[in-house]
């Protein structure tokens, strides 16, 4: 019970009460995702294997969670004037629904390399596309000057105790569907899903262990994992898109004390996890959502002795919003 003592008793942006109260928030907006297992994956990791897909959520991704337990929070005040965000994708496009859900306008700042895919989602959802550069300074600038013009609520992709509690309720489901998990694989990027995953599993089961998957060309978390502080990177370059944002100060300390390890795989292990997926699961996966079964089937993790009681693996399948031309590209090289 030491680590649960150590869990409630730091001041992290959201809790177990939280969380349960987004569950009850959020529960007429979204759906709750079905756990698909394999006898053939089971027998290649060499444990079993249990899929949370959330690539079946509403908007392709798990981030409608947070981005509707964001929007349902506000007062109706605050809704009136609208939301505003900065995101590449995902996070874009669930807040655009939750928008559209409560009726009220949503602002998008978006890179201009973001995926084509997420990009129509957004404005398939009503979502206002502003463009902004690559950088994230330069998303930042042009969300603020959003936020001057329209007065709009900024709603962050993950640095905020609304959507940290809201990407929690993932755990509350799984256990309830597989209580026998033992250990759950999360990607890992700006960290507001693992802070909720891991904050909720380990209320719900102190002895779980919560490891992030990270790819080798975004390694950020594992690096301030070993500094003890937030690192960031000069740039990052990875196939999962999704995986290119750095933590954030609500969501540190979590990472910093309740994530168990990080495994880091290459952008190869990630396209054969995404092929397994889609050949095995019959379940397209985008990048950043198949990372958790790369960083299973990884040597990292194998061979380490530290995971061989790891039996019952829950892996969050976070997104299905892949590019086809990308998916085709990559499953071919």
């Amino acid at each position: 019970m030491e680590e649960k003592a150590q869990a409630s008793s730091n001041n992290y942006a959201a809790d177990i009460s939280s969380i349960k109260a987004a569950q009850e928030r959020i529960s007429p907006y979204v759906h709750k995702t079905p756990v698909l297992s394999s006898e053939t994956l089971n027998s290649i990791s060499g444990r079993k294997l249990y899929f949370k897909c959330e690539c079946f959520q509403k908007g392709g991704a798990f981030k409608i969670r947070g981005a509707c337990n964001a929007v349902f929070s506000l007062t109706d005040d605050q809704a009136a004037r609208g939301v505003v965000t900065h995101s590449s994708g995902n996070h874009a496009a669930a807040l655009s629904l939750a928008a559209k859900l409560r009726g009220i306008p949503a602002h998008i700042v978006i890179p201009k390399n973001a995926p084509k895919c997420k990009v129509e989602n957004v404005v398939r959802y009503g979502g206002q596309v502003i463009w902004s550069e690559a950088t994230l300074q330069s998303r930042e600038e042009v969300a603020s000057k959003v936020l001057q013009d329209t007065g709009a609520v900024l709603i962050h992709p993950y640095n905020d105790g609304r959507i940290i509690s809201g990407q929690g309720t993932i755990s509350l489901e799984l256990l309830d569907q597989i209580p026998q998990i033992d250990t759950i694989i999360v990607s890992i990027s700006g960290g507001g899903l693992i802070s909720g995953v891991a904050l909720a599993a380990k209320s719900i089961n102190p002895a779980i262990r919560i490891l992030a998957a990270e790819p080798k060309g975004a390694d950020d978390a594992v690096r301030s994992k070993e500094a003890g502080t937030i690192v960031t990177l000069p740039e990052t370059k990875t196939i999962a898109d999704g995986l290119r944002a750095f933590l954030g100060p609500l969501t540190w300390p979590v990472v910093r004390d309740l994530v168990d390890d990080v495994i880091v795989v290459d952008d190869e292990e990630i396209i054969e996890a995404m092929r397994l997926c889609y050949q095995i699961l019959k379940v397209a996966v985008e990048p950043s959502g198949a990372i958790g079964l790369a960083a299973v089937l990884s040597n990292s993790f194998r061979n380490n002795p530290t995971w061989k009681d790891c039996k019952n693996v829950g892996i969050i399948l976070s997104g299905g919003n892949v590019d086809l031309d990308v998916l085709w590209e990559s499953l071919n090289k």
